[in-house]
């Protein structure tokens, strides 16, 4: 799914959401100087995978948050992790470097991805802001609503405290 669709589906499932228009962003650094209606409720996200290339792991974290992957594997029981690559991104997810999203899930016709989404996210207000599959804009939406179309795609969905 690309943005317009991405928008439209929310539409169709009557979920509440905000878009914020910007300019290509790449990293948290980029996104830092752009101007965001809530930006305490902004996402970072790694696409990762285990050392056999067999388990691929989208971790969605608190935009000023870090992520010690050695600490995720052990916290929760994977082989050893590392980023994928922009292939495997591709390949999975239909997404390149910049775009990665939860919103990405909805490519991965194999439901190869296991969510991992900081429970921080769910505390009030209970926002999340992630990509809609592209790096232009930010969609503004309830959490729990996120979890929901995730779990509805039929991925597996983890709340962590990371």
């Amino acid at each position: 799914m690309n943005k317009n669709e991405i928008l439209d589906y929310l539409s169709k499932k009557d979920i509440w959401f905000e878009v914020t228009e910007h300019q290509a962003v790449y990293n948290m650094e980029e996104l830092s100087e752009v101007a965001l209606p809530y930006p305490e409720a902004d996402a970072k996200n790694l696409f990762v995978r285990d050392d056999k290339k067999r388990n691929f792991y989208l971790i969605t974290v608190k935009g000023d948050k870090r992520v010690d992957l050695k600490e995720f594997k052990k916290e929760n029981n994977t082989r050893r992790l590392s980023f994928s690559s922009e292939n495997d991104l591709m390949e999975v997810m239909g997404l390149i470097p910049g775009a990665v999203s939860p919103f990405g899930i909805l490519n991965d016709s194999e439901h190869k991805v296991h969510f991992f989404i900081d429970a921080d996210f769910f505390e009030e207000p209970g926002l999340i802001g992630v990509h809609p599959n592209d790096n232009t804009a930010t969609v503004w939406l309830k959490t729990e609503d996120l979890v929901a179309i995730v779990k509805e795609h039929e991925n597996q969905v983890t709340v962590v405290h990371l």
